[in-house]
């Protein structure tokens, strides 16, 4: 019999594979996906949110375990597990050794990044890179991987897993390792999760999905229903304001807009409505997303000037481009009157200090509501760009409660051989927001840890090991 199954076949399941390969358990990865497209959403990521107490390597100066826990507090306003949170940035620390022997090479941040140098380890070649160098050392270490094999739900007895079905095959396993993503790519199951507004709009619809089509939520939701517990809020997710012109899927990191904190963002009314200079960008991008879910239309507008141009990662879509900001406004369909006004509100609030992107700098607004707390310059030096955005879903926060064993639990109780990696758990450390690099952080650390438990439930189940 198999030893260990693992379902899905992104960072977290090639973790847990070739944890367990190495341990000398047999291995079978289903990836519902074809060849082609494996990897989930792994594939479009760049970086990995790396904990370190002195330079290392592509990483700068230090980033001690408690500052990386700070910064996970504040971004998730609290709604964290700190033992599970600290579990998986201590794991960070000493994982990018074990990384390099599969083939995973890593370069220093570049150009548009550099807020980052200090705290995440760029792949190099990005996370295509990453996840071809995992498969290739999967498939030379022995672990099979089957494509195109998506599951349709598990067969278990009172918590234990005994089979996968998939199309209408029965496949057993000793233990099994379910990292299977979330359900962000199920659009109706997304359209009943944030419900109508109070103008009667579905907001799930203007939704785009930044990574892959394949995560339907299916064994999330098999398991809800067969009495697993759950975590998180099911409309909470590492949520992007993206060019409005996104497709619907795999738009990945280009479809991003990062000139918010240098500027202003208005919603179809020509309004203001967050603080965009609140913090550095790779800990507050992620809030954009739901902050314009929230507005009408579920659209919103970022606007610059000229000043700003240089400062941030270009777009890969051009935005409008005008030389006043009644032209600006036109093209962008909105009131010009009422956008003028915001605009010239603004400047008139801007107390310029010494303006400096790389710090919390003392350039802000005064008697402005909401305030801009940083960054905060007038925008009147043409040419004026604007950006129409739109939510980007990257994944979701509902998921299966585990604990350090990462055993998925049925009424507080741990399953015996059922374990779960990656963003179908990450619920469990991200209650809400997300900071750079922190979900390969997670995926990383949980599918190791995944992988090692999986191959011990198999080896007590009487699996009798091969070395790798």
């Amino acid at each position: 019999m198999l030893d260990v199954l693992v379902i899905g076949g992104g960072n977290a399941a090639l973790c847990a594979a070739l944890m367990a390969r190495e341990a000398g358990a047999s291995v079978l990865v289903l990836e519902a996906a074809p060849r082609a497209w494996r990897g989930g959403n792994s594939g479009h990521t760049r970086n990995l949110r790396c904990m370190h107490d002195a330079p290392q390597d592509v990483l700068t100066d230090a980033y001690p375990e408690e500052e990386f826990w700070q910064d996970l507090l504040k971004v998730t306003g609290g709604q964290t597990n700190e033992p599970m949170a600290r579990l998986a940035i201590r794991h960070s620390s000493n994982c990018r050794g074990w990384m390099h022997k599969h083939g995973v090479r890593f370069q220093p941040s570049l150009s548009g990044t550099l807020h980052l140098s200090r705290t995440n380890a760029f792949f190099m070649g990005g996370g295509k890179a990453l996840m071809n160098a995992y498969y290739r050392s999967a498939e030379r270490l022995g672990v099979k991987i089957r494509y195109e094999t998506p599951v349709d739900r598990l067969e278990l007895d009172r918590g234990r897993f005994v089979a996968a079905h998939a199309g209408g095959e029965r496949i057993e396993a000793r233990a099994c390792v379910v990292a299977s993503g979330g359900f962000e790519s199920n659009l109706d199951w997304m359209r009943e999760a944030w419900g109508q507004n109070e103008a009667g709009q579905w907001p799930a619809d203007q939704f785009a999905i930044r990574g892959t089509r394949f995560n339907m939520g299916v064994l999330l939701k098999d398991l809800i229903a067969q009495g697993a517990d759950t975590v998180g809020d099911p409309t909470q997710s590492h949520c992007v304001a993206i060019d409005a012109r996104a497709p619907l899927y795999d738009g990945g990191i280009c479809t991003r807009v990062d000139c918010v904190s240098l500027g202003v963002v208005v919603n179809q009314n020509a309004e203001r409505f967050y603080d965009e200079g609140e913090d550095f960008w790779p800990k507050r991008y992620a809030i954009w997303g739901r902050l314009v879910a929230q507005q009408p239309g579920q659209v919103g507008y970022s606007v610059i000037d000229a000043k700003a141009v240089g400062r941030f990662m270009p777009p890969v879509f051009p935005g409008e481009k005008a030389d006043s900001l009644e032209q600006l406004a036109r093209q962008l369909g909105l009131d010009a009157q009422a956008f003028v006004k915001t605009i010239r509100d603004y400047n008139a609030a801007c107390r310029e200090g010494t303006f400096d992107h790389a710090v919390l700098d003392d350039c802000h607004t005064e008697g402005l509501s909401p305030a801009k707390t940083h960054w905060a310059r007038p925008i009147d030096t043409a040419p004026y760009y604007g950006y129409a955005l739109k939510p980007g879903i990257t994944f979701t926060y509902l998921g299966m409660k585990v604990h350090e064993d990462t055993a998925v639990r049925f009424g507080g109780q741990p399953s015996p051989n059922l374990f779960a990696a990656g963003e179908i758990m990450a619920g469990n450390v991200l209650g809400k927001g997300y900071t750079a690099g922190v979900g390969m952080t997670i995926g990383t650390a949980f599918g190791r840890i995944a992988g090692v438990e999986s191959a011990r439930a198999a080896m007590k189940s009487g699996a009798t090991f091969a070395p790798a």
